[in-house]
């Protein structure tokens, strides 16, 4: 199940993380079987018949009676039996659609009834998940992280030089960590439906600080809502307790509803706050909010995400501050997820322009710079990194006026640090360590791509009496010939022989599987189709044939996953004159 919301705008419910690792649990290679038997993953049942009776001429142990090869092939006609009986079947071609091989290993399919739909199958799936789920709540914690520490760098734009000289250390600019802050929460599961979250913080300004600790429990209730209540303590505040609710009015609006009571050295502080909102199309949410207590306050806002932008509209009408905001984000369609953002805040304290750049820096980094200019705050520089949940902010106070050194060194200065850090340091650790993942990669995989390139290398020897009648059929009528196949990953420079070895000759397997003068192959990974085995681990592959048709020659390469089908006069190679 899923939530929308946290209490801040954007947010994801209490139970996403959950709900994400079951997805993980979801993600499987469903495509060896359509592979195998070459057919279309909405293929019919006719399709599947017609491949598989072809495949069982081929690999019938019967027809072969050397025991080596009789043994082979009745591995190999085994394993298209099993694949025919999964995808001839409704209700296990469902299960394995969705969950893979993996789906139809868990116990207890044989009591679901079998005239299921799709999401009844995917709901049941789930049942049988959250069993073993429940056994490991225990184990599960969340920690989450925030380190921020502040640094006042207004001596390097904003001094007097005269009245420095004659001090000790005068010569050089004063800079200082003025404010710090720590934050840590852990969760708890305690039943499949309740979590207790422990969380604590630490702040320090100008050698003032305080902490506090707070203790939350939450339960989910329903599909539709959840409620939790807070218990919090802390030497500046005092102690505090909270309630927070929770509920999906409709499919599109949700409702939460929040109150609290502070004990603090002053007497007793009461505050709420209602919020709503409701999605107004398939990428917009609108919101309205109001608070009650010590920043009392009413916001509406307005937000639009796409893939390609976020946008975000906001008014906020309160005491003590009031302002209205308005920001934008372009995403770059790049592998490192590359983003600009920019935004403008006008209020009673003044106007905020702030601008910046977030960029994926490795799998589970993220880093981000942004320059903030204020009337009447100055100019601050932040940069944020996150790595998985740690979060570690560095707000850097350059100077309280508008002054244009401090706007050029904020925006020029990270960009040319970022730039000679990721060239010097960041590509090189991302390549070694992408190197390093594929070894461990084919190490773990060693044993499993020996036994299919065997597998590989038997289907090819019995496909060869089916290849011999299958060139003389196609000589006859100057149909289709594959004079040549290669698959796996192609290098332009000849002289790397260990690169070689990642390139296998499927001029067999494809030239078998020629029907009619036409070759057609579907959009899963060639790897698993009969004679084929993957000569390279984690890398892209691709497919590379010459074939002739009517006596010329023709040539296509193509992606591992892209389908095929020829022949193509695109193909054609010109004749030389």
């Amino acid at each position: 199940m899923r939530f929308q919301d946290t209490g801040e705008v954007g947010g994801t419910g209490p139970d996403a993380n959950m709900a994400a690792s079951l997805d993980d649990d979801y993600e499987s290679n469903n495509q060896e079987y359509y592979a195998l038997l070459n057919v279309r993953k909405e293929a019919t049942l006719e399709e599947l018949k017609a491949s598989y009776r072809r495949l069982c001429m081929l690999y019938h142990p019967d027809k072969h009676r050397d025991p080596e090869l009789k043994s082979q092939a009745e591995q190999l006609f085994n394993q298209v039996h099993q694949a025919y009986e999964v995808l001839s079947d409704d209700h296990s071609r469902a299960i394995y659609d969705l969950f893979g091989k993996k789906g139809l290993e868990v116990e207890g399919w044989e009591i679901v009834e079998r005239k299921r739909t799709p999401a009844e199958i995917r709901e049941e799936y789930e049942r049988l998940q959250r069993e073993r789920e429940e056994r490991r709540l225990q184990q599960r914690t969340n920690p989450k992280g925030t380190i921020s520490v502040g640094v006042d760098a207004t001596d390097l734009f904003d001094r007097y030089d005269e009245d420095f000289e004659e001090m000790p250390g005068g010569g050089f600019p004063h800079i200082e960590i003025n404010k710090m802050h720590i934050s840590q929460s852990i969760e708890a599961p305690l039943t499949n439906s309740d979590t207790a979250v422990l969380s604590g913080s630490l702040s320090t300004h100008n050698g003032n600080g305080g902490g506090n600790i707070n203790m939350t429990v939450r339960r989910v209730t329903s599909a539709k809502g959840w409620g939790e209540v807070e218990l919090g303590a802390g030497d500046i505040l005092g102690p505090l307790i909270g309630l927070k609710v929770f509920r999906n009015l409709t499919p599109r609006c949700f409702l939460t509803a929040q109150c609290g009571l502070q004990f603090s050295p002053r007497g007793l502080r009461p505050s709420c706050s209602l919020m709503t909102a409701r999605h107004l199309d398939q990428n917009t949410m609108g919101y309205l909010q109001w608070r009650w207590g010590p920043n009392s306050a009413m916001t509406t806002s307005l937000v639009r995400d796409t893939k390609s932008s976020h946008f975000t509209l906001a008014l906020q009408l309160g005491v003590p501050h009031s302002y209205l905001m308005m920001s934008y984000q372009y995403k770059f369609q790049d592998e490192d997820q590359t983003k600009v953002k920019g935004s403008v805040k006008t209020g009673w304290f003044g106007t905020v322009v702030e601008y910046g750049a977030e960029r994926k820096i490795s799998r589970h980094s993220v880093l981000s710079a942004t320059v903030s200019i204020g009337v009447p705050q100055g100019v601050t520089l932040k940069i944020k990194l996150a790595r998985a949940s740690q979060t570690y902010l560095f707000p850097v106070h350059l100077t309280d006026q508008l002054l244009p050194s401090a706007v050029f060194y904020a925006t020029a200065g990270p960009l040319l640090f970022f730039m000679a850090v990721h060239r010097l340091i960041i590509i090189p650790y991302s390549r070694a360590q992408k190197q390093e993942e594929l070894e461990l990669q084919r190490k773990s995989s060693a044993t499993d791509i020996a036994k299919k390139k065997q597998e590989a290398e038997s289907a090819v020897l019995l496909m060869q009496e089916s290849v011999r009648r299958i060139i003389e059929a196609e000589e006859s009528k100057m149909g289709l010939i594959i004079l040549n196949a290669w698959y796996g990953k192609f290098v332009s420079d000849t002289s790397q022989k260990q690169e070689k070895a990642k390139v296998i000759d499927v001029t067999v397997p494809l030239q078998c599987i020629v029907k009619d003068s036409k070759l057609i192959l579907t959009e899963s990974s060639k790897a698993g189709l009969p004679g084929f085995y993957d000569p390279c681990v984690g890398e892209e592959k691709s497919l590379k044939l010459l074939y002739q048709f009517r006596g010329v020659m023709h040539q296509v390469i193509c992606a591992d996953t892209e389908p095929l089908r020829i022949p193509k006069q695109s193909h054609r190679l010109e004749s030389e004159s």
